[in-house]
């Protein structure tokens, strides 16, 4: 997996627990649903690899909000080491976890790429009422919605509801 899927497939991970109608889902809660999602993200799809992943989204989670220091997400890393592989092409690391544990570990990793690669672009949204996350990837780092199109209008909806009501008091 490139940079760019592995920092994808982490927000798609922190964004798998999204407020609908007002009620937090999960959409790793079902051990189907959950298989499929762990499979098409490169894992096995097993219920210890899902049990591991659980743990790792809701630490990042937390993590990224700023509700728990990074440094908890060190247990995640125990028994992983990395190996340089020399071909042709350069040098190249393999990962060496626990099957089990590698799509968790994976999701550790590329949380750590982002904060020392960009970091401040990987946060929670703007709207309070959302759970979700995004990655920044804009030149000004601006961007302060998981979507413009829903939380982004909702936000400023409820800003110009606010100015217009706070005017009309005046």
């Amino acid at each position: 997996m490139t940079d760019r899927e592995q920092q994808d497939a982490l927000v798609e991970l922190l964004n798998t627990t999204p407020v609908v109608r007002g009620v937090v889902q999960d959409l790793l809660e079902d051990p189907e649903a959950a298989r499929v999602w762990q499979q098409e993200h490169g894992g096995s799809g097993t219920a210890e690899e899902r049990r591991h992943l659980l743990q790792v989204r809701d630490a990042l989670q937390d993590v990224v909000r700023g509700s728990r220091p990074a440094e908890s997400l060190a247990p995640f890393l125990t028994g992983v080491t990395s190996r340089p592989e020399v071909s042709e092409a350069g040098v190249s690391w393999r990962l060496e976890a626990p099957e089990e544990r590698r799509t968790a570990v994976e999701a550790v990793l590329a949380w750590g790429m982002l904060q020392e690669t960009a970091p401040g672009r990987l946060r929670p949204c703007g709207n309070p009422e959302c759970r979700r996350f995004l990655l920044d990837r804009s030149r000004t780092n601006k961007g302060r919605w998981c979507s413009m199109a829903v939380c982004g209008n909702r936000m400023k909806a409820r800003r110009h509801y606010q100015r217009t009501r706070d005017g009309a008091t005046a």
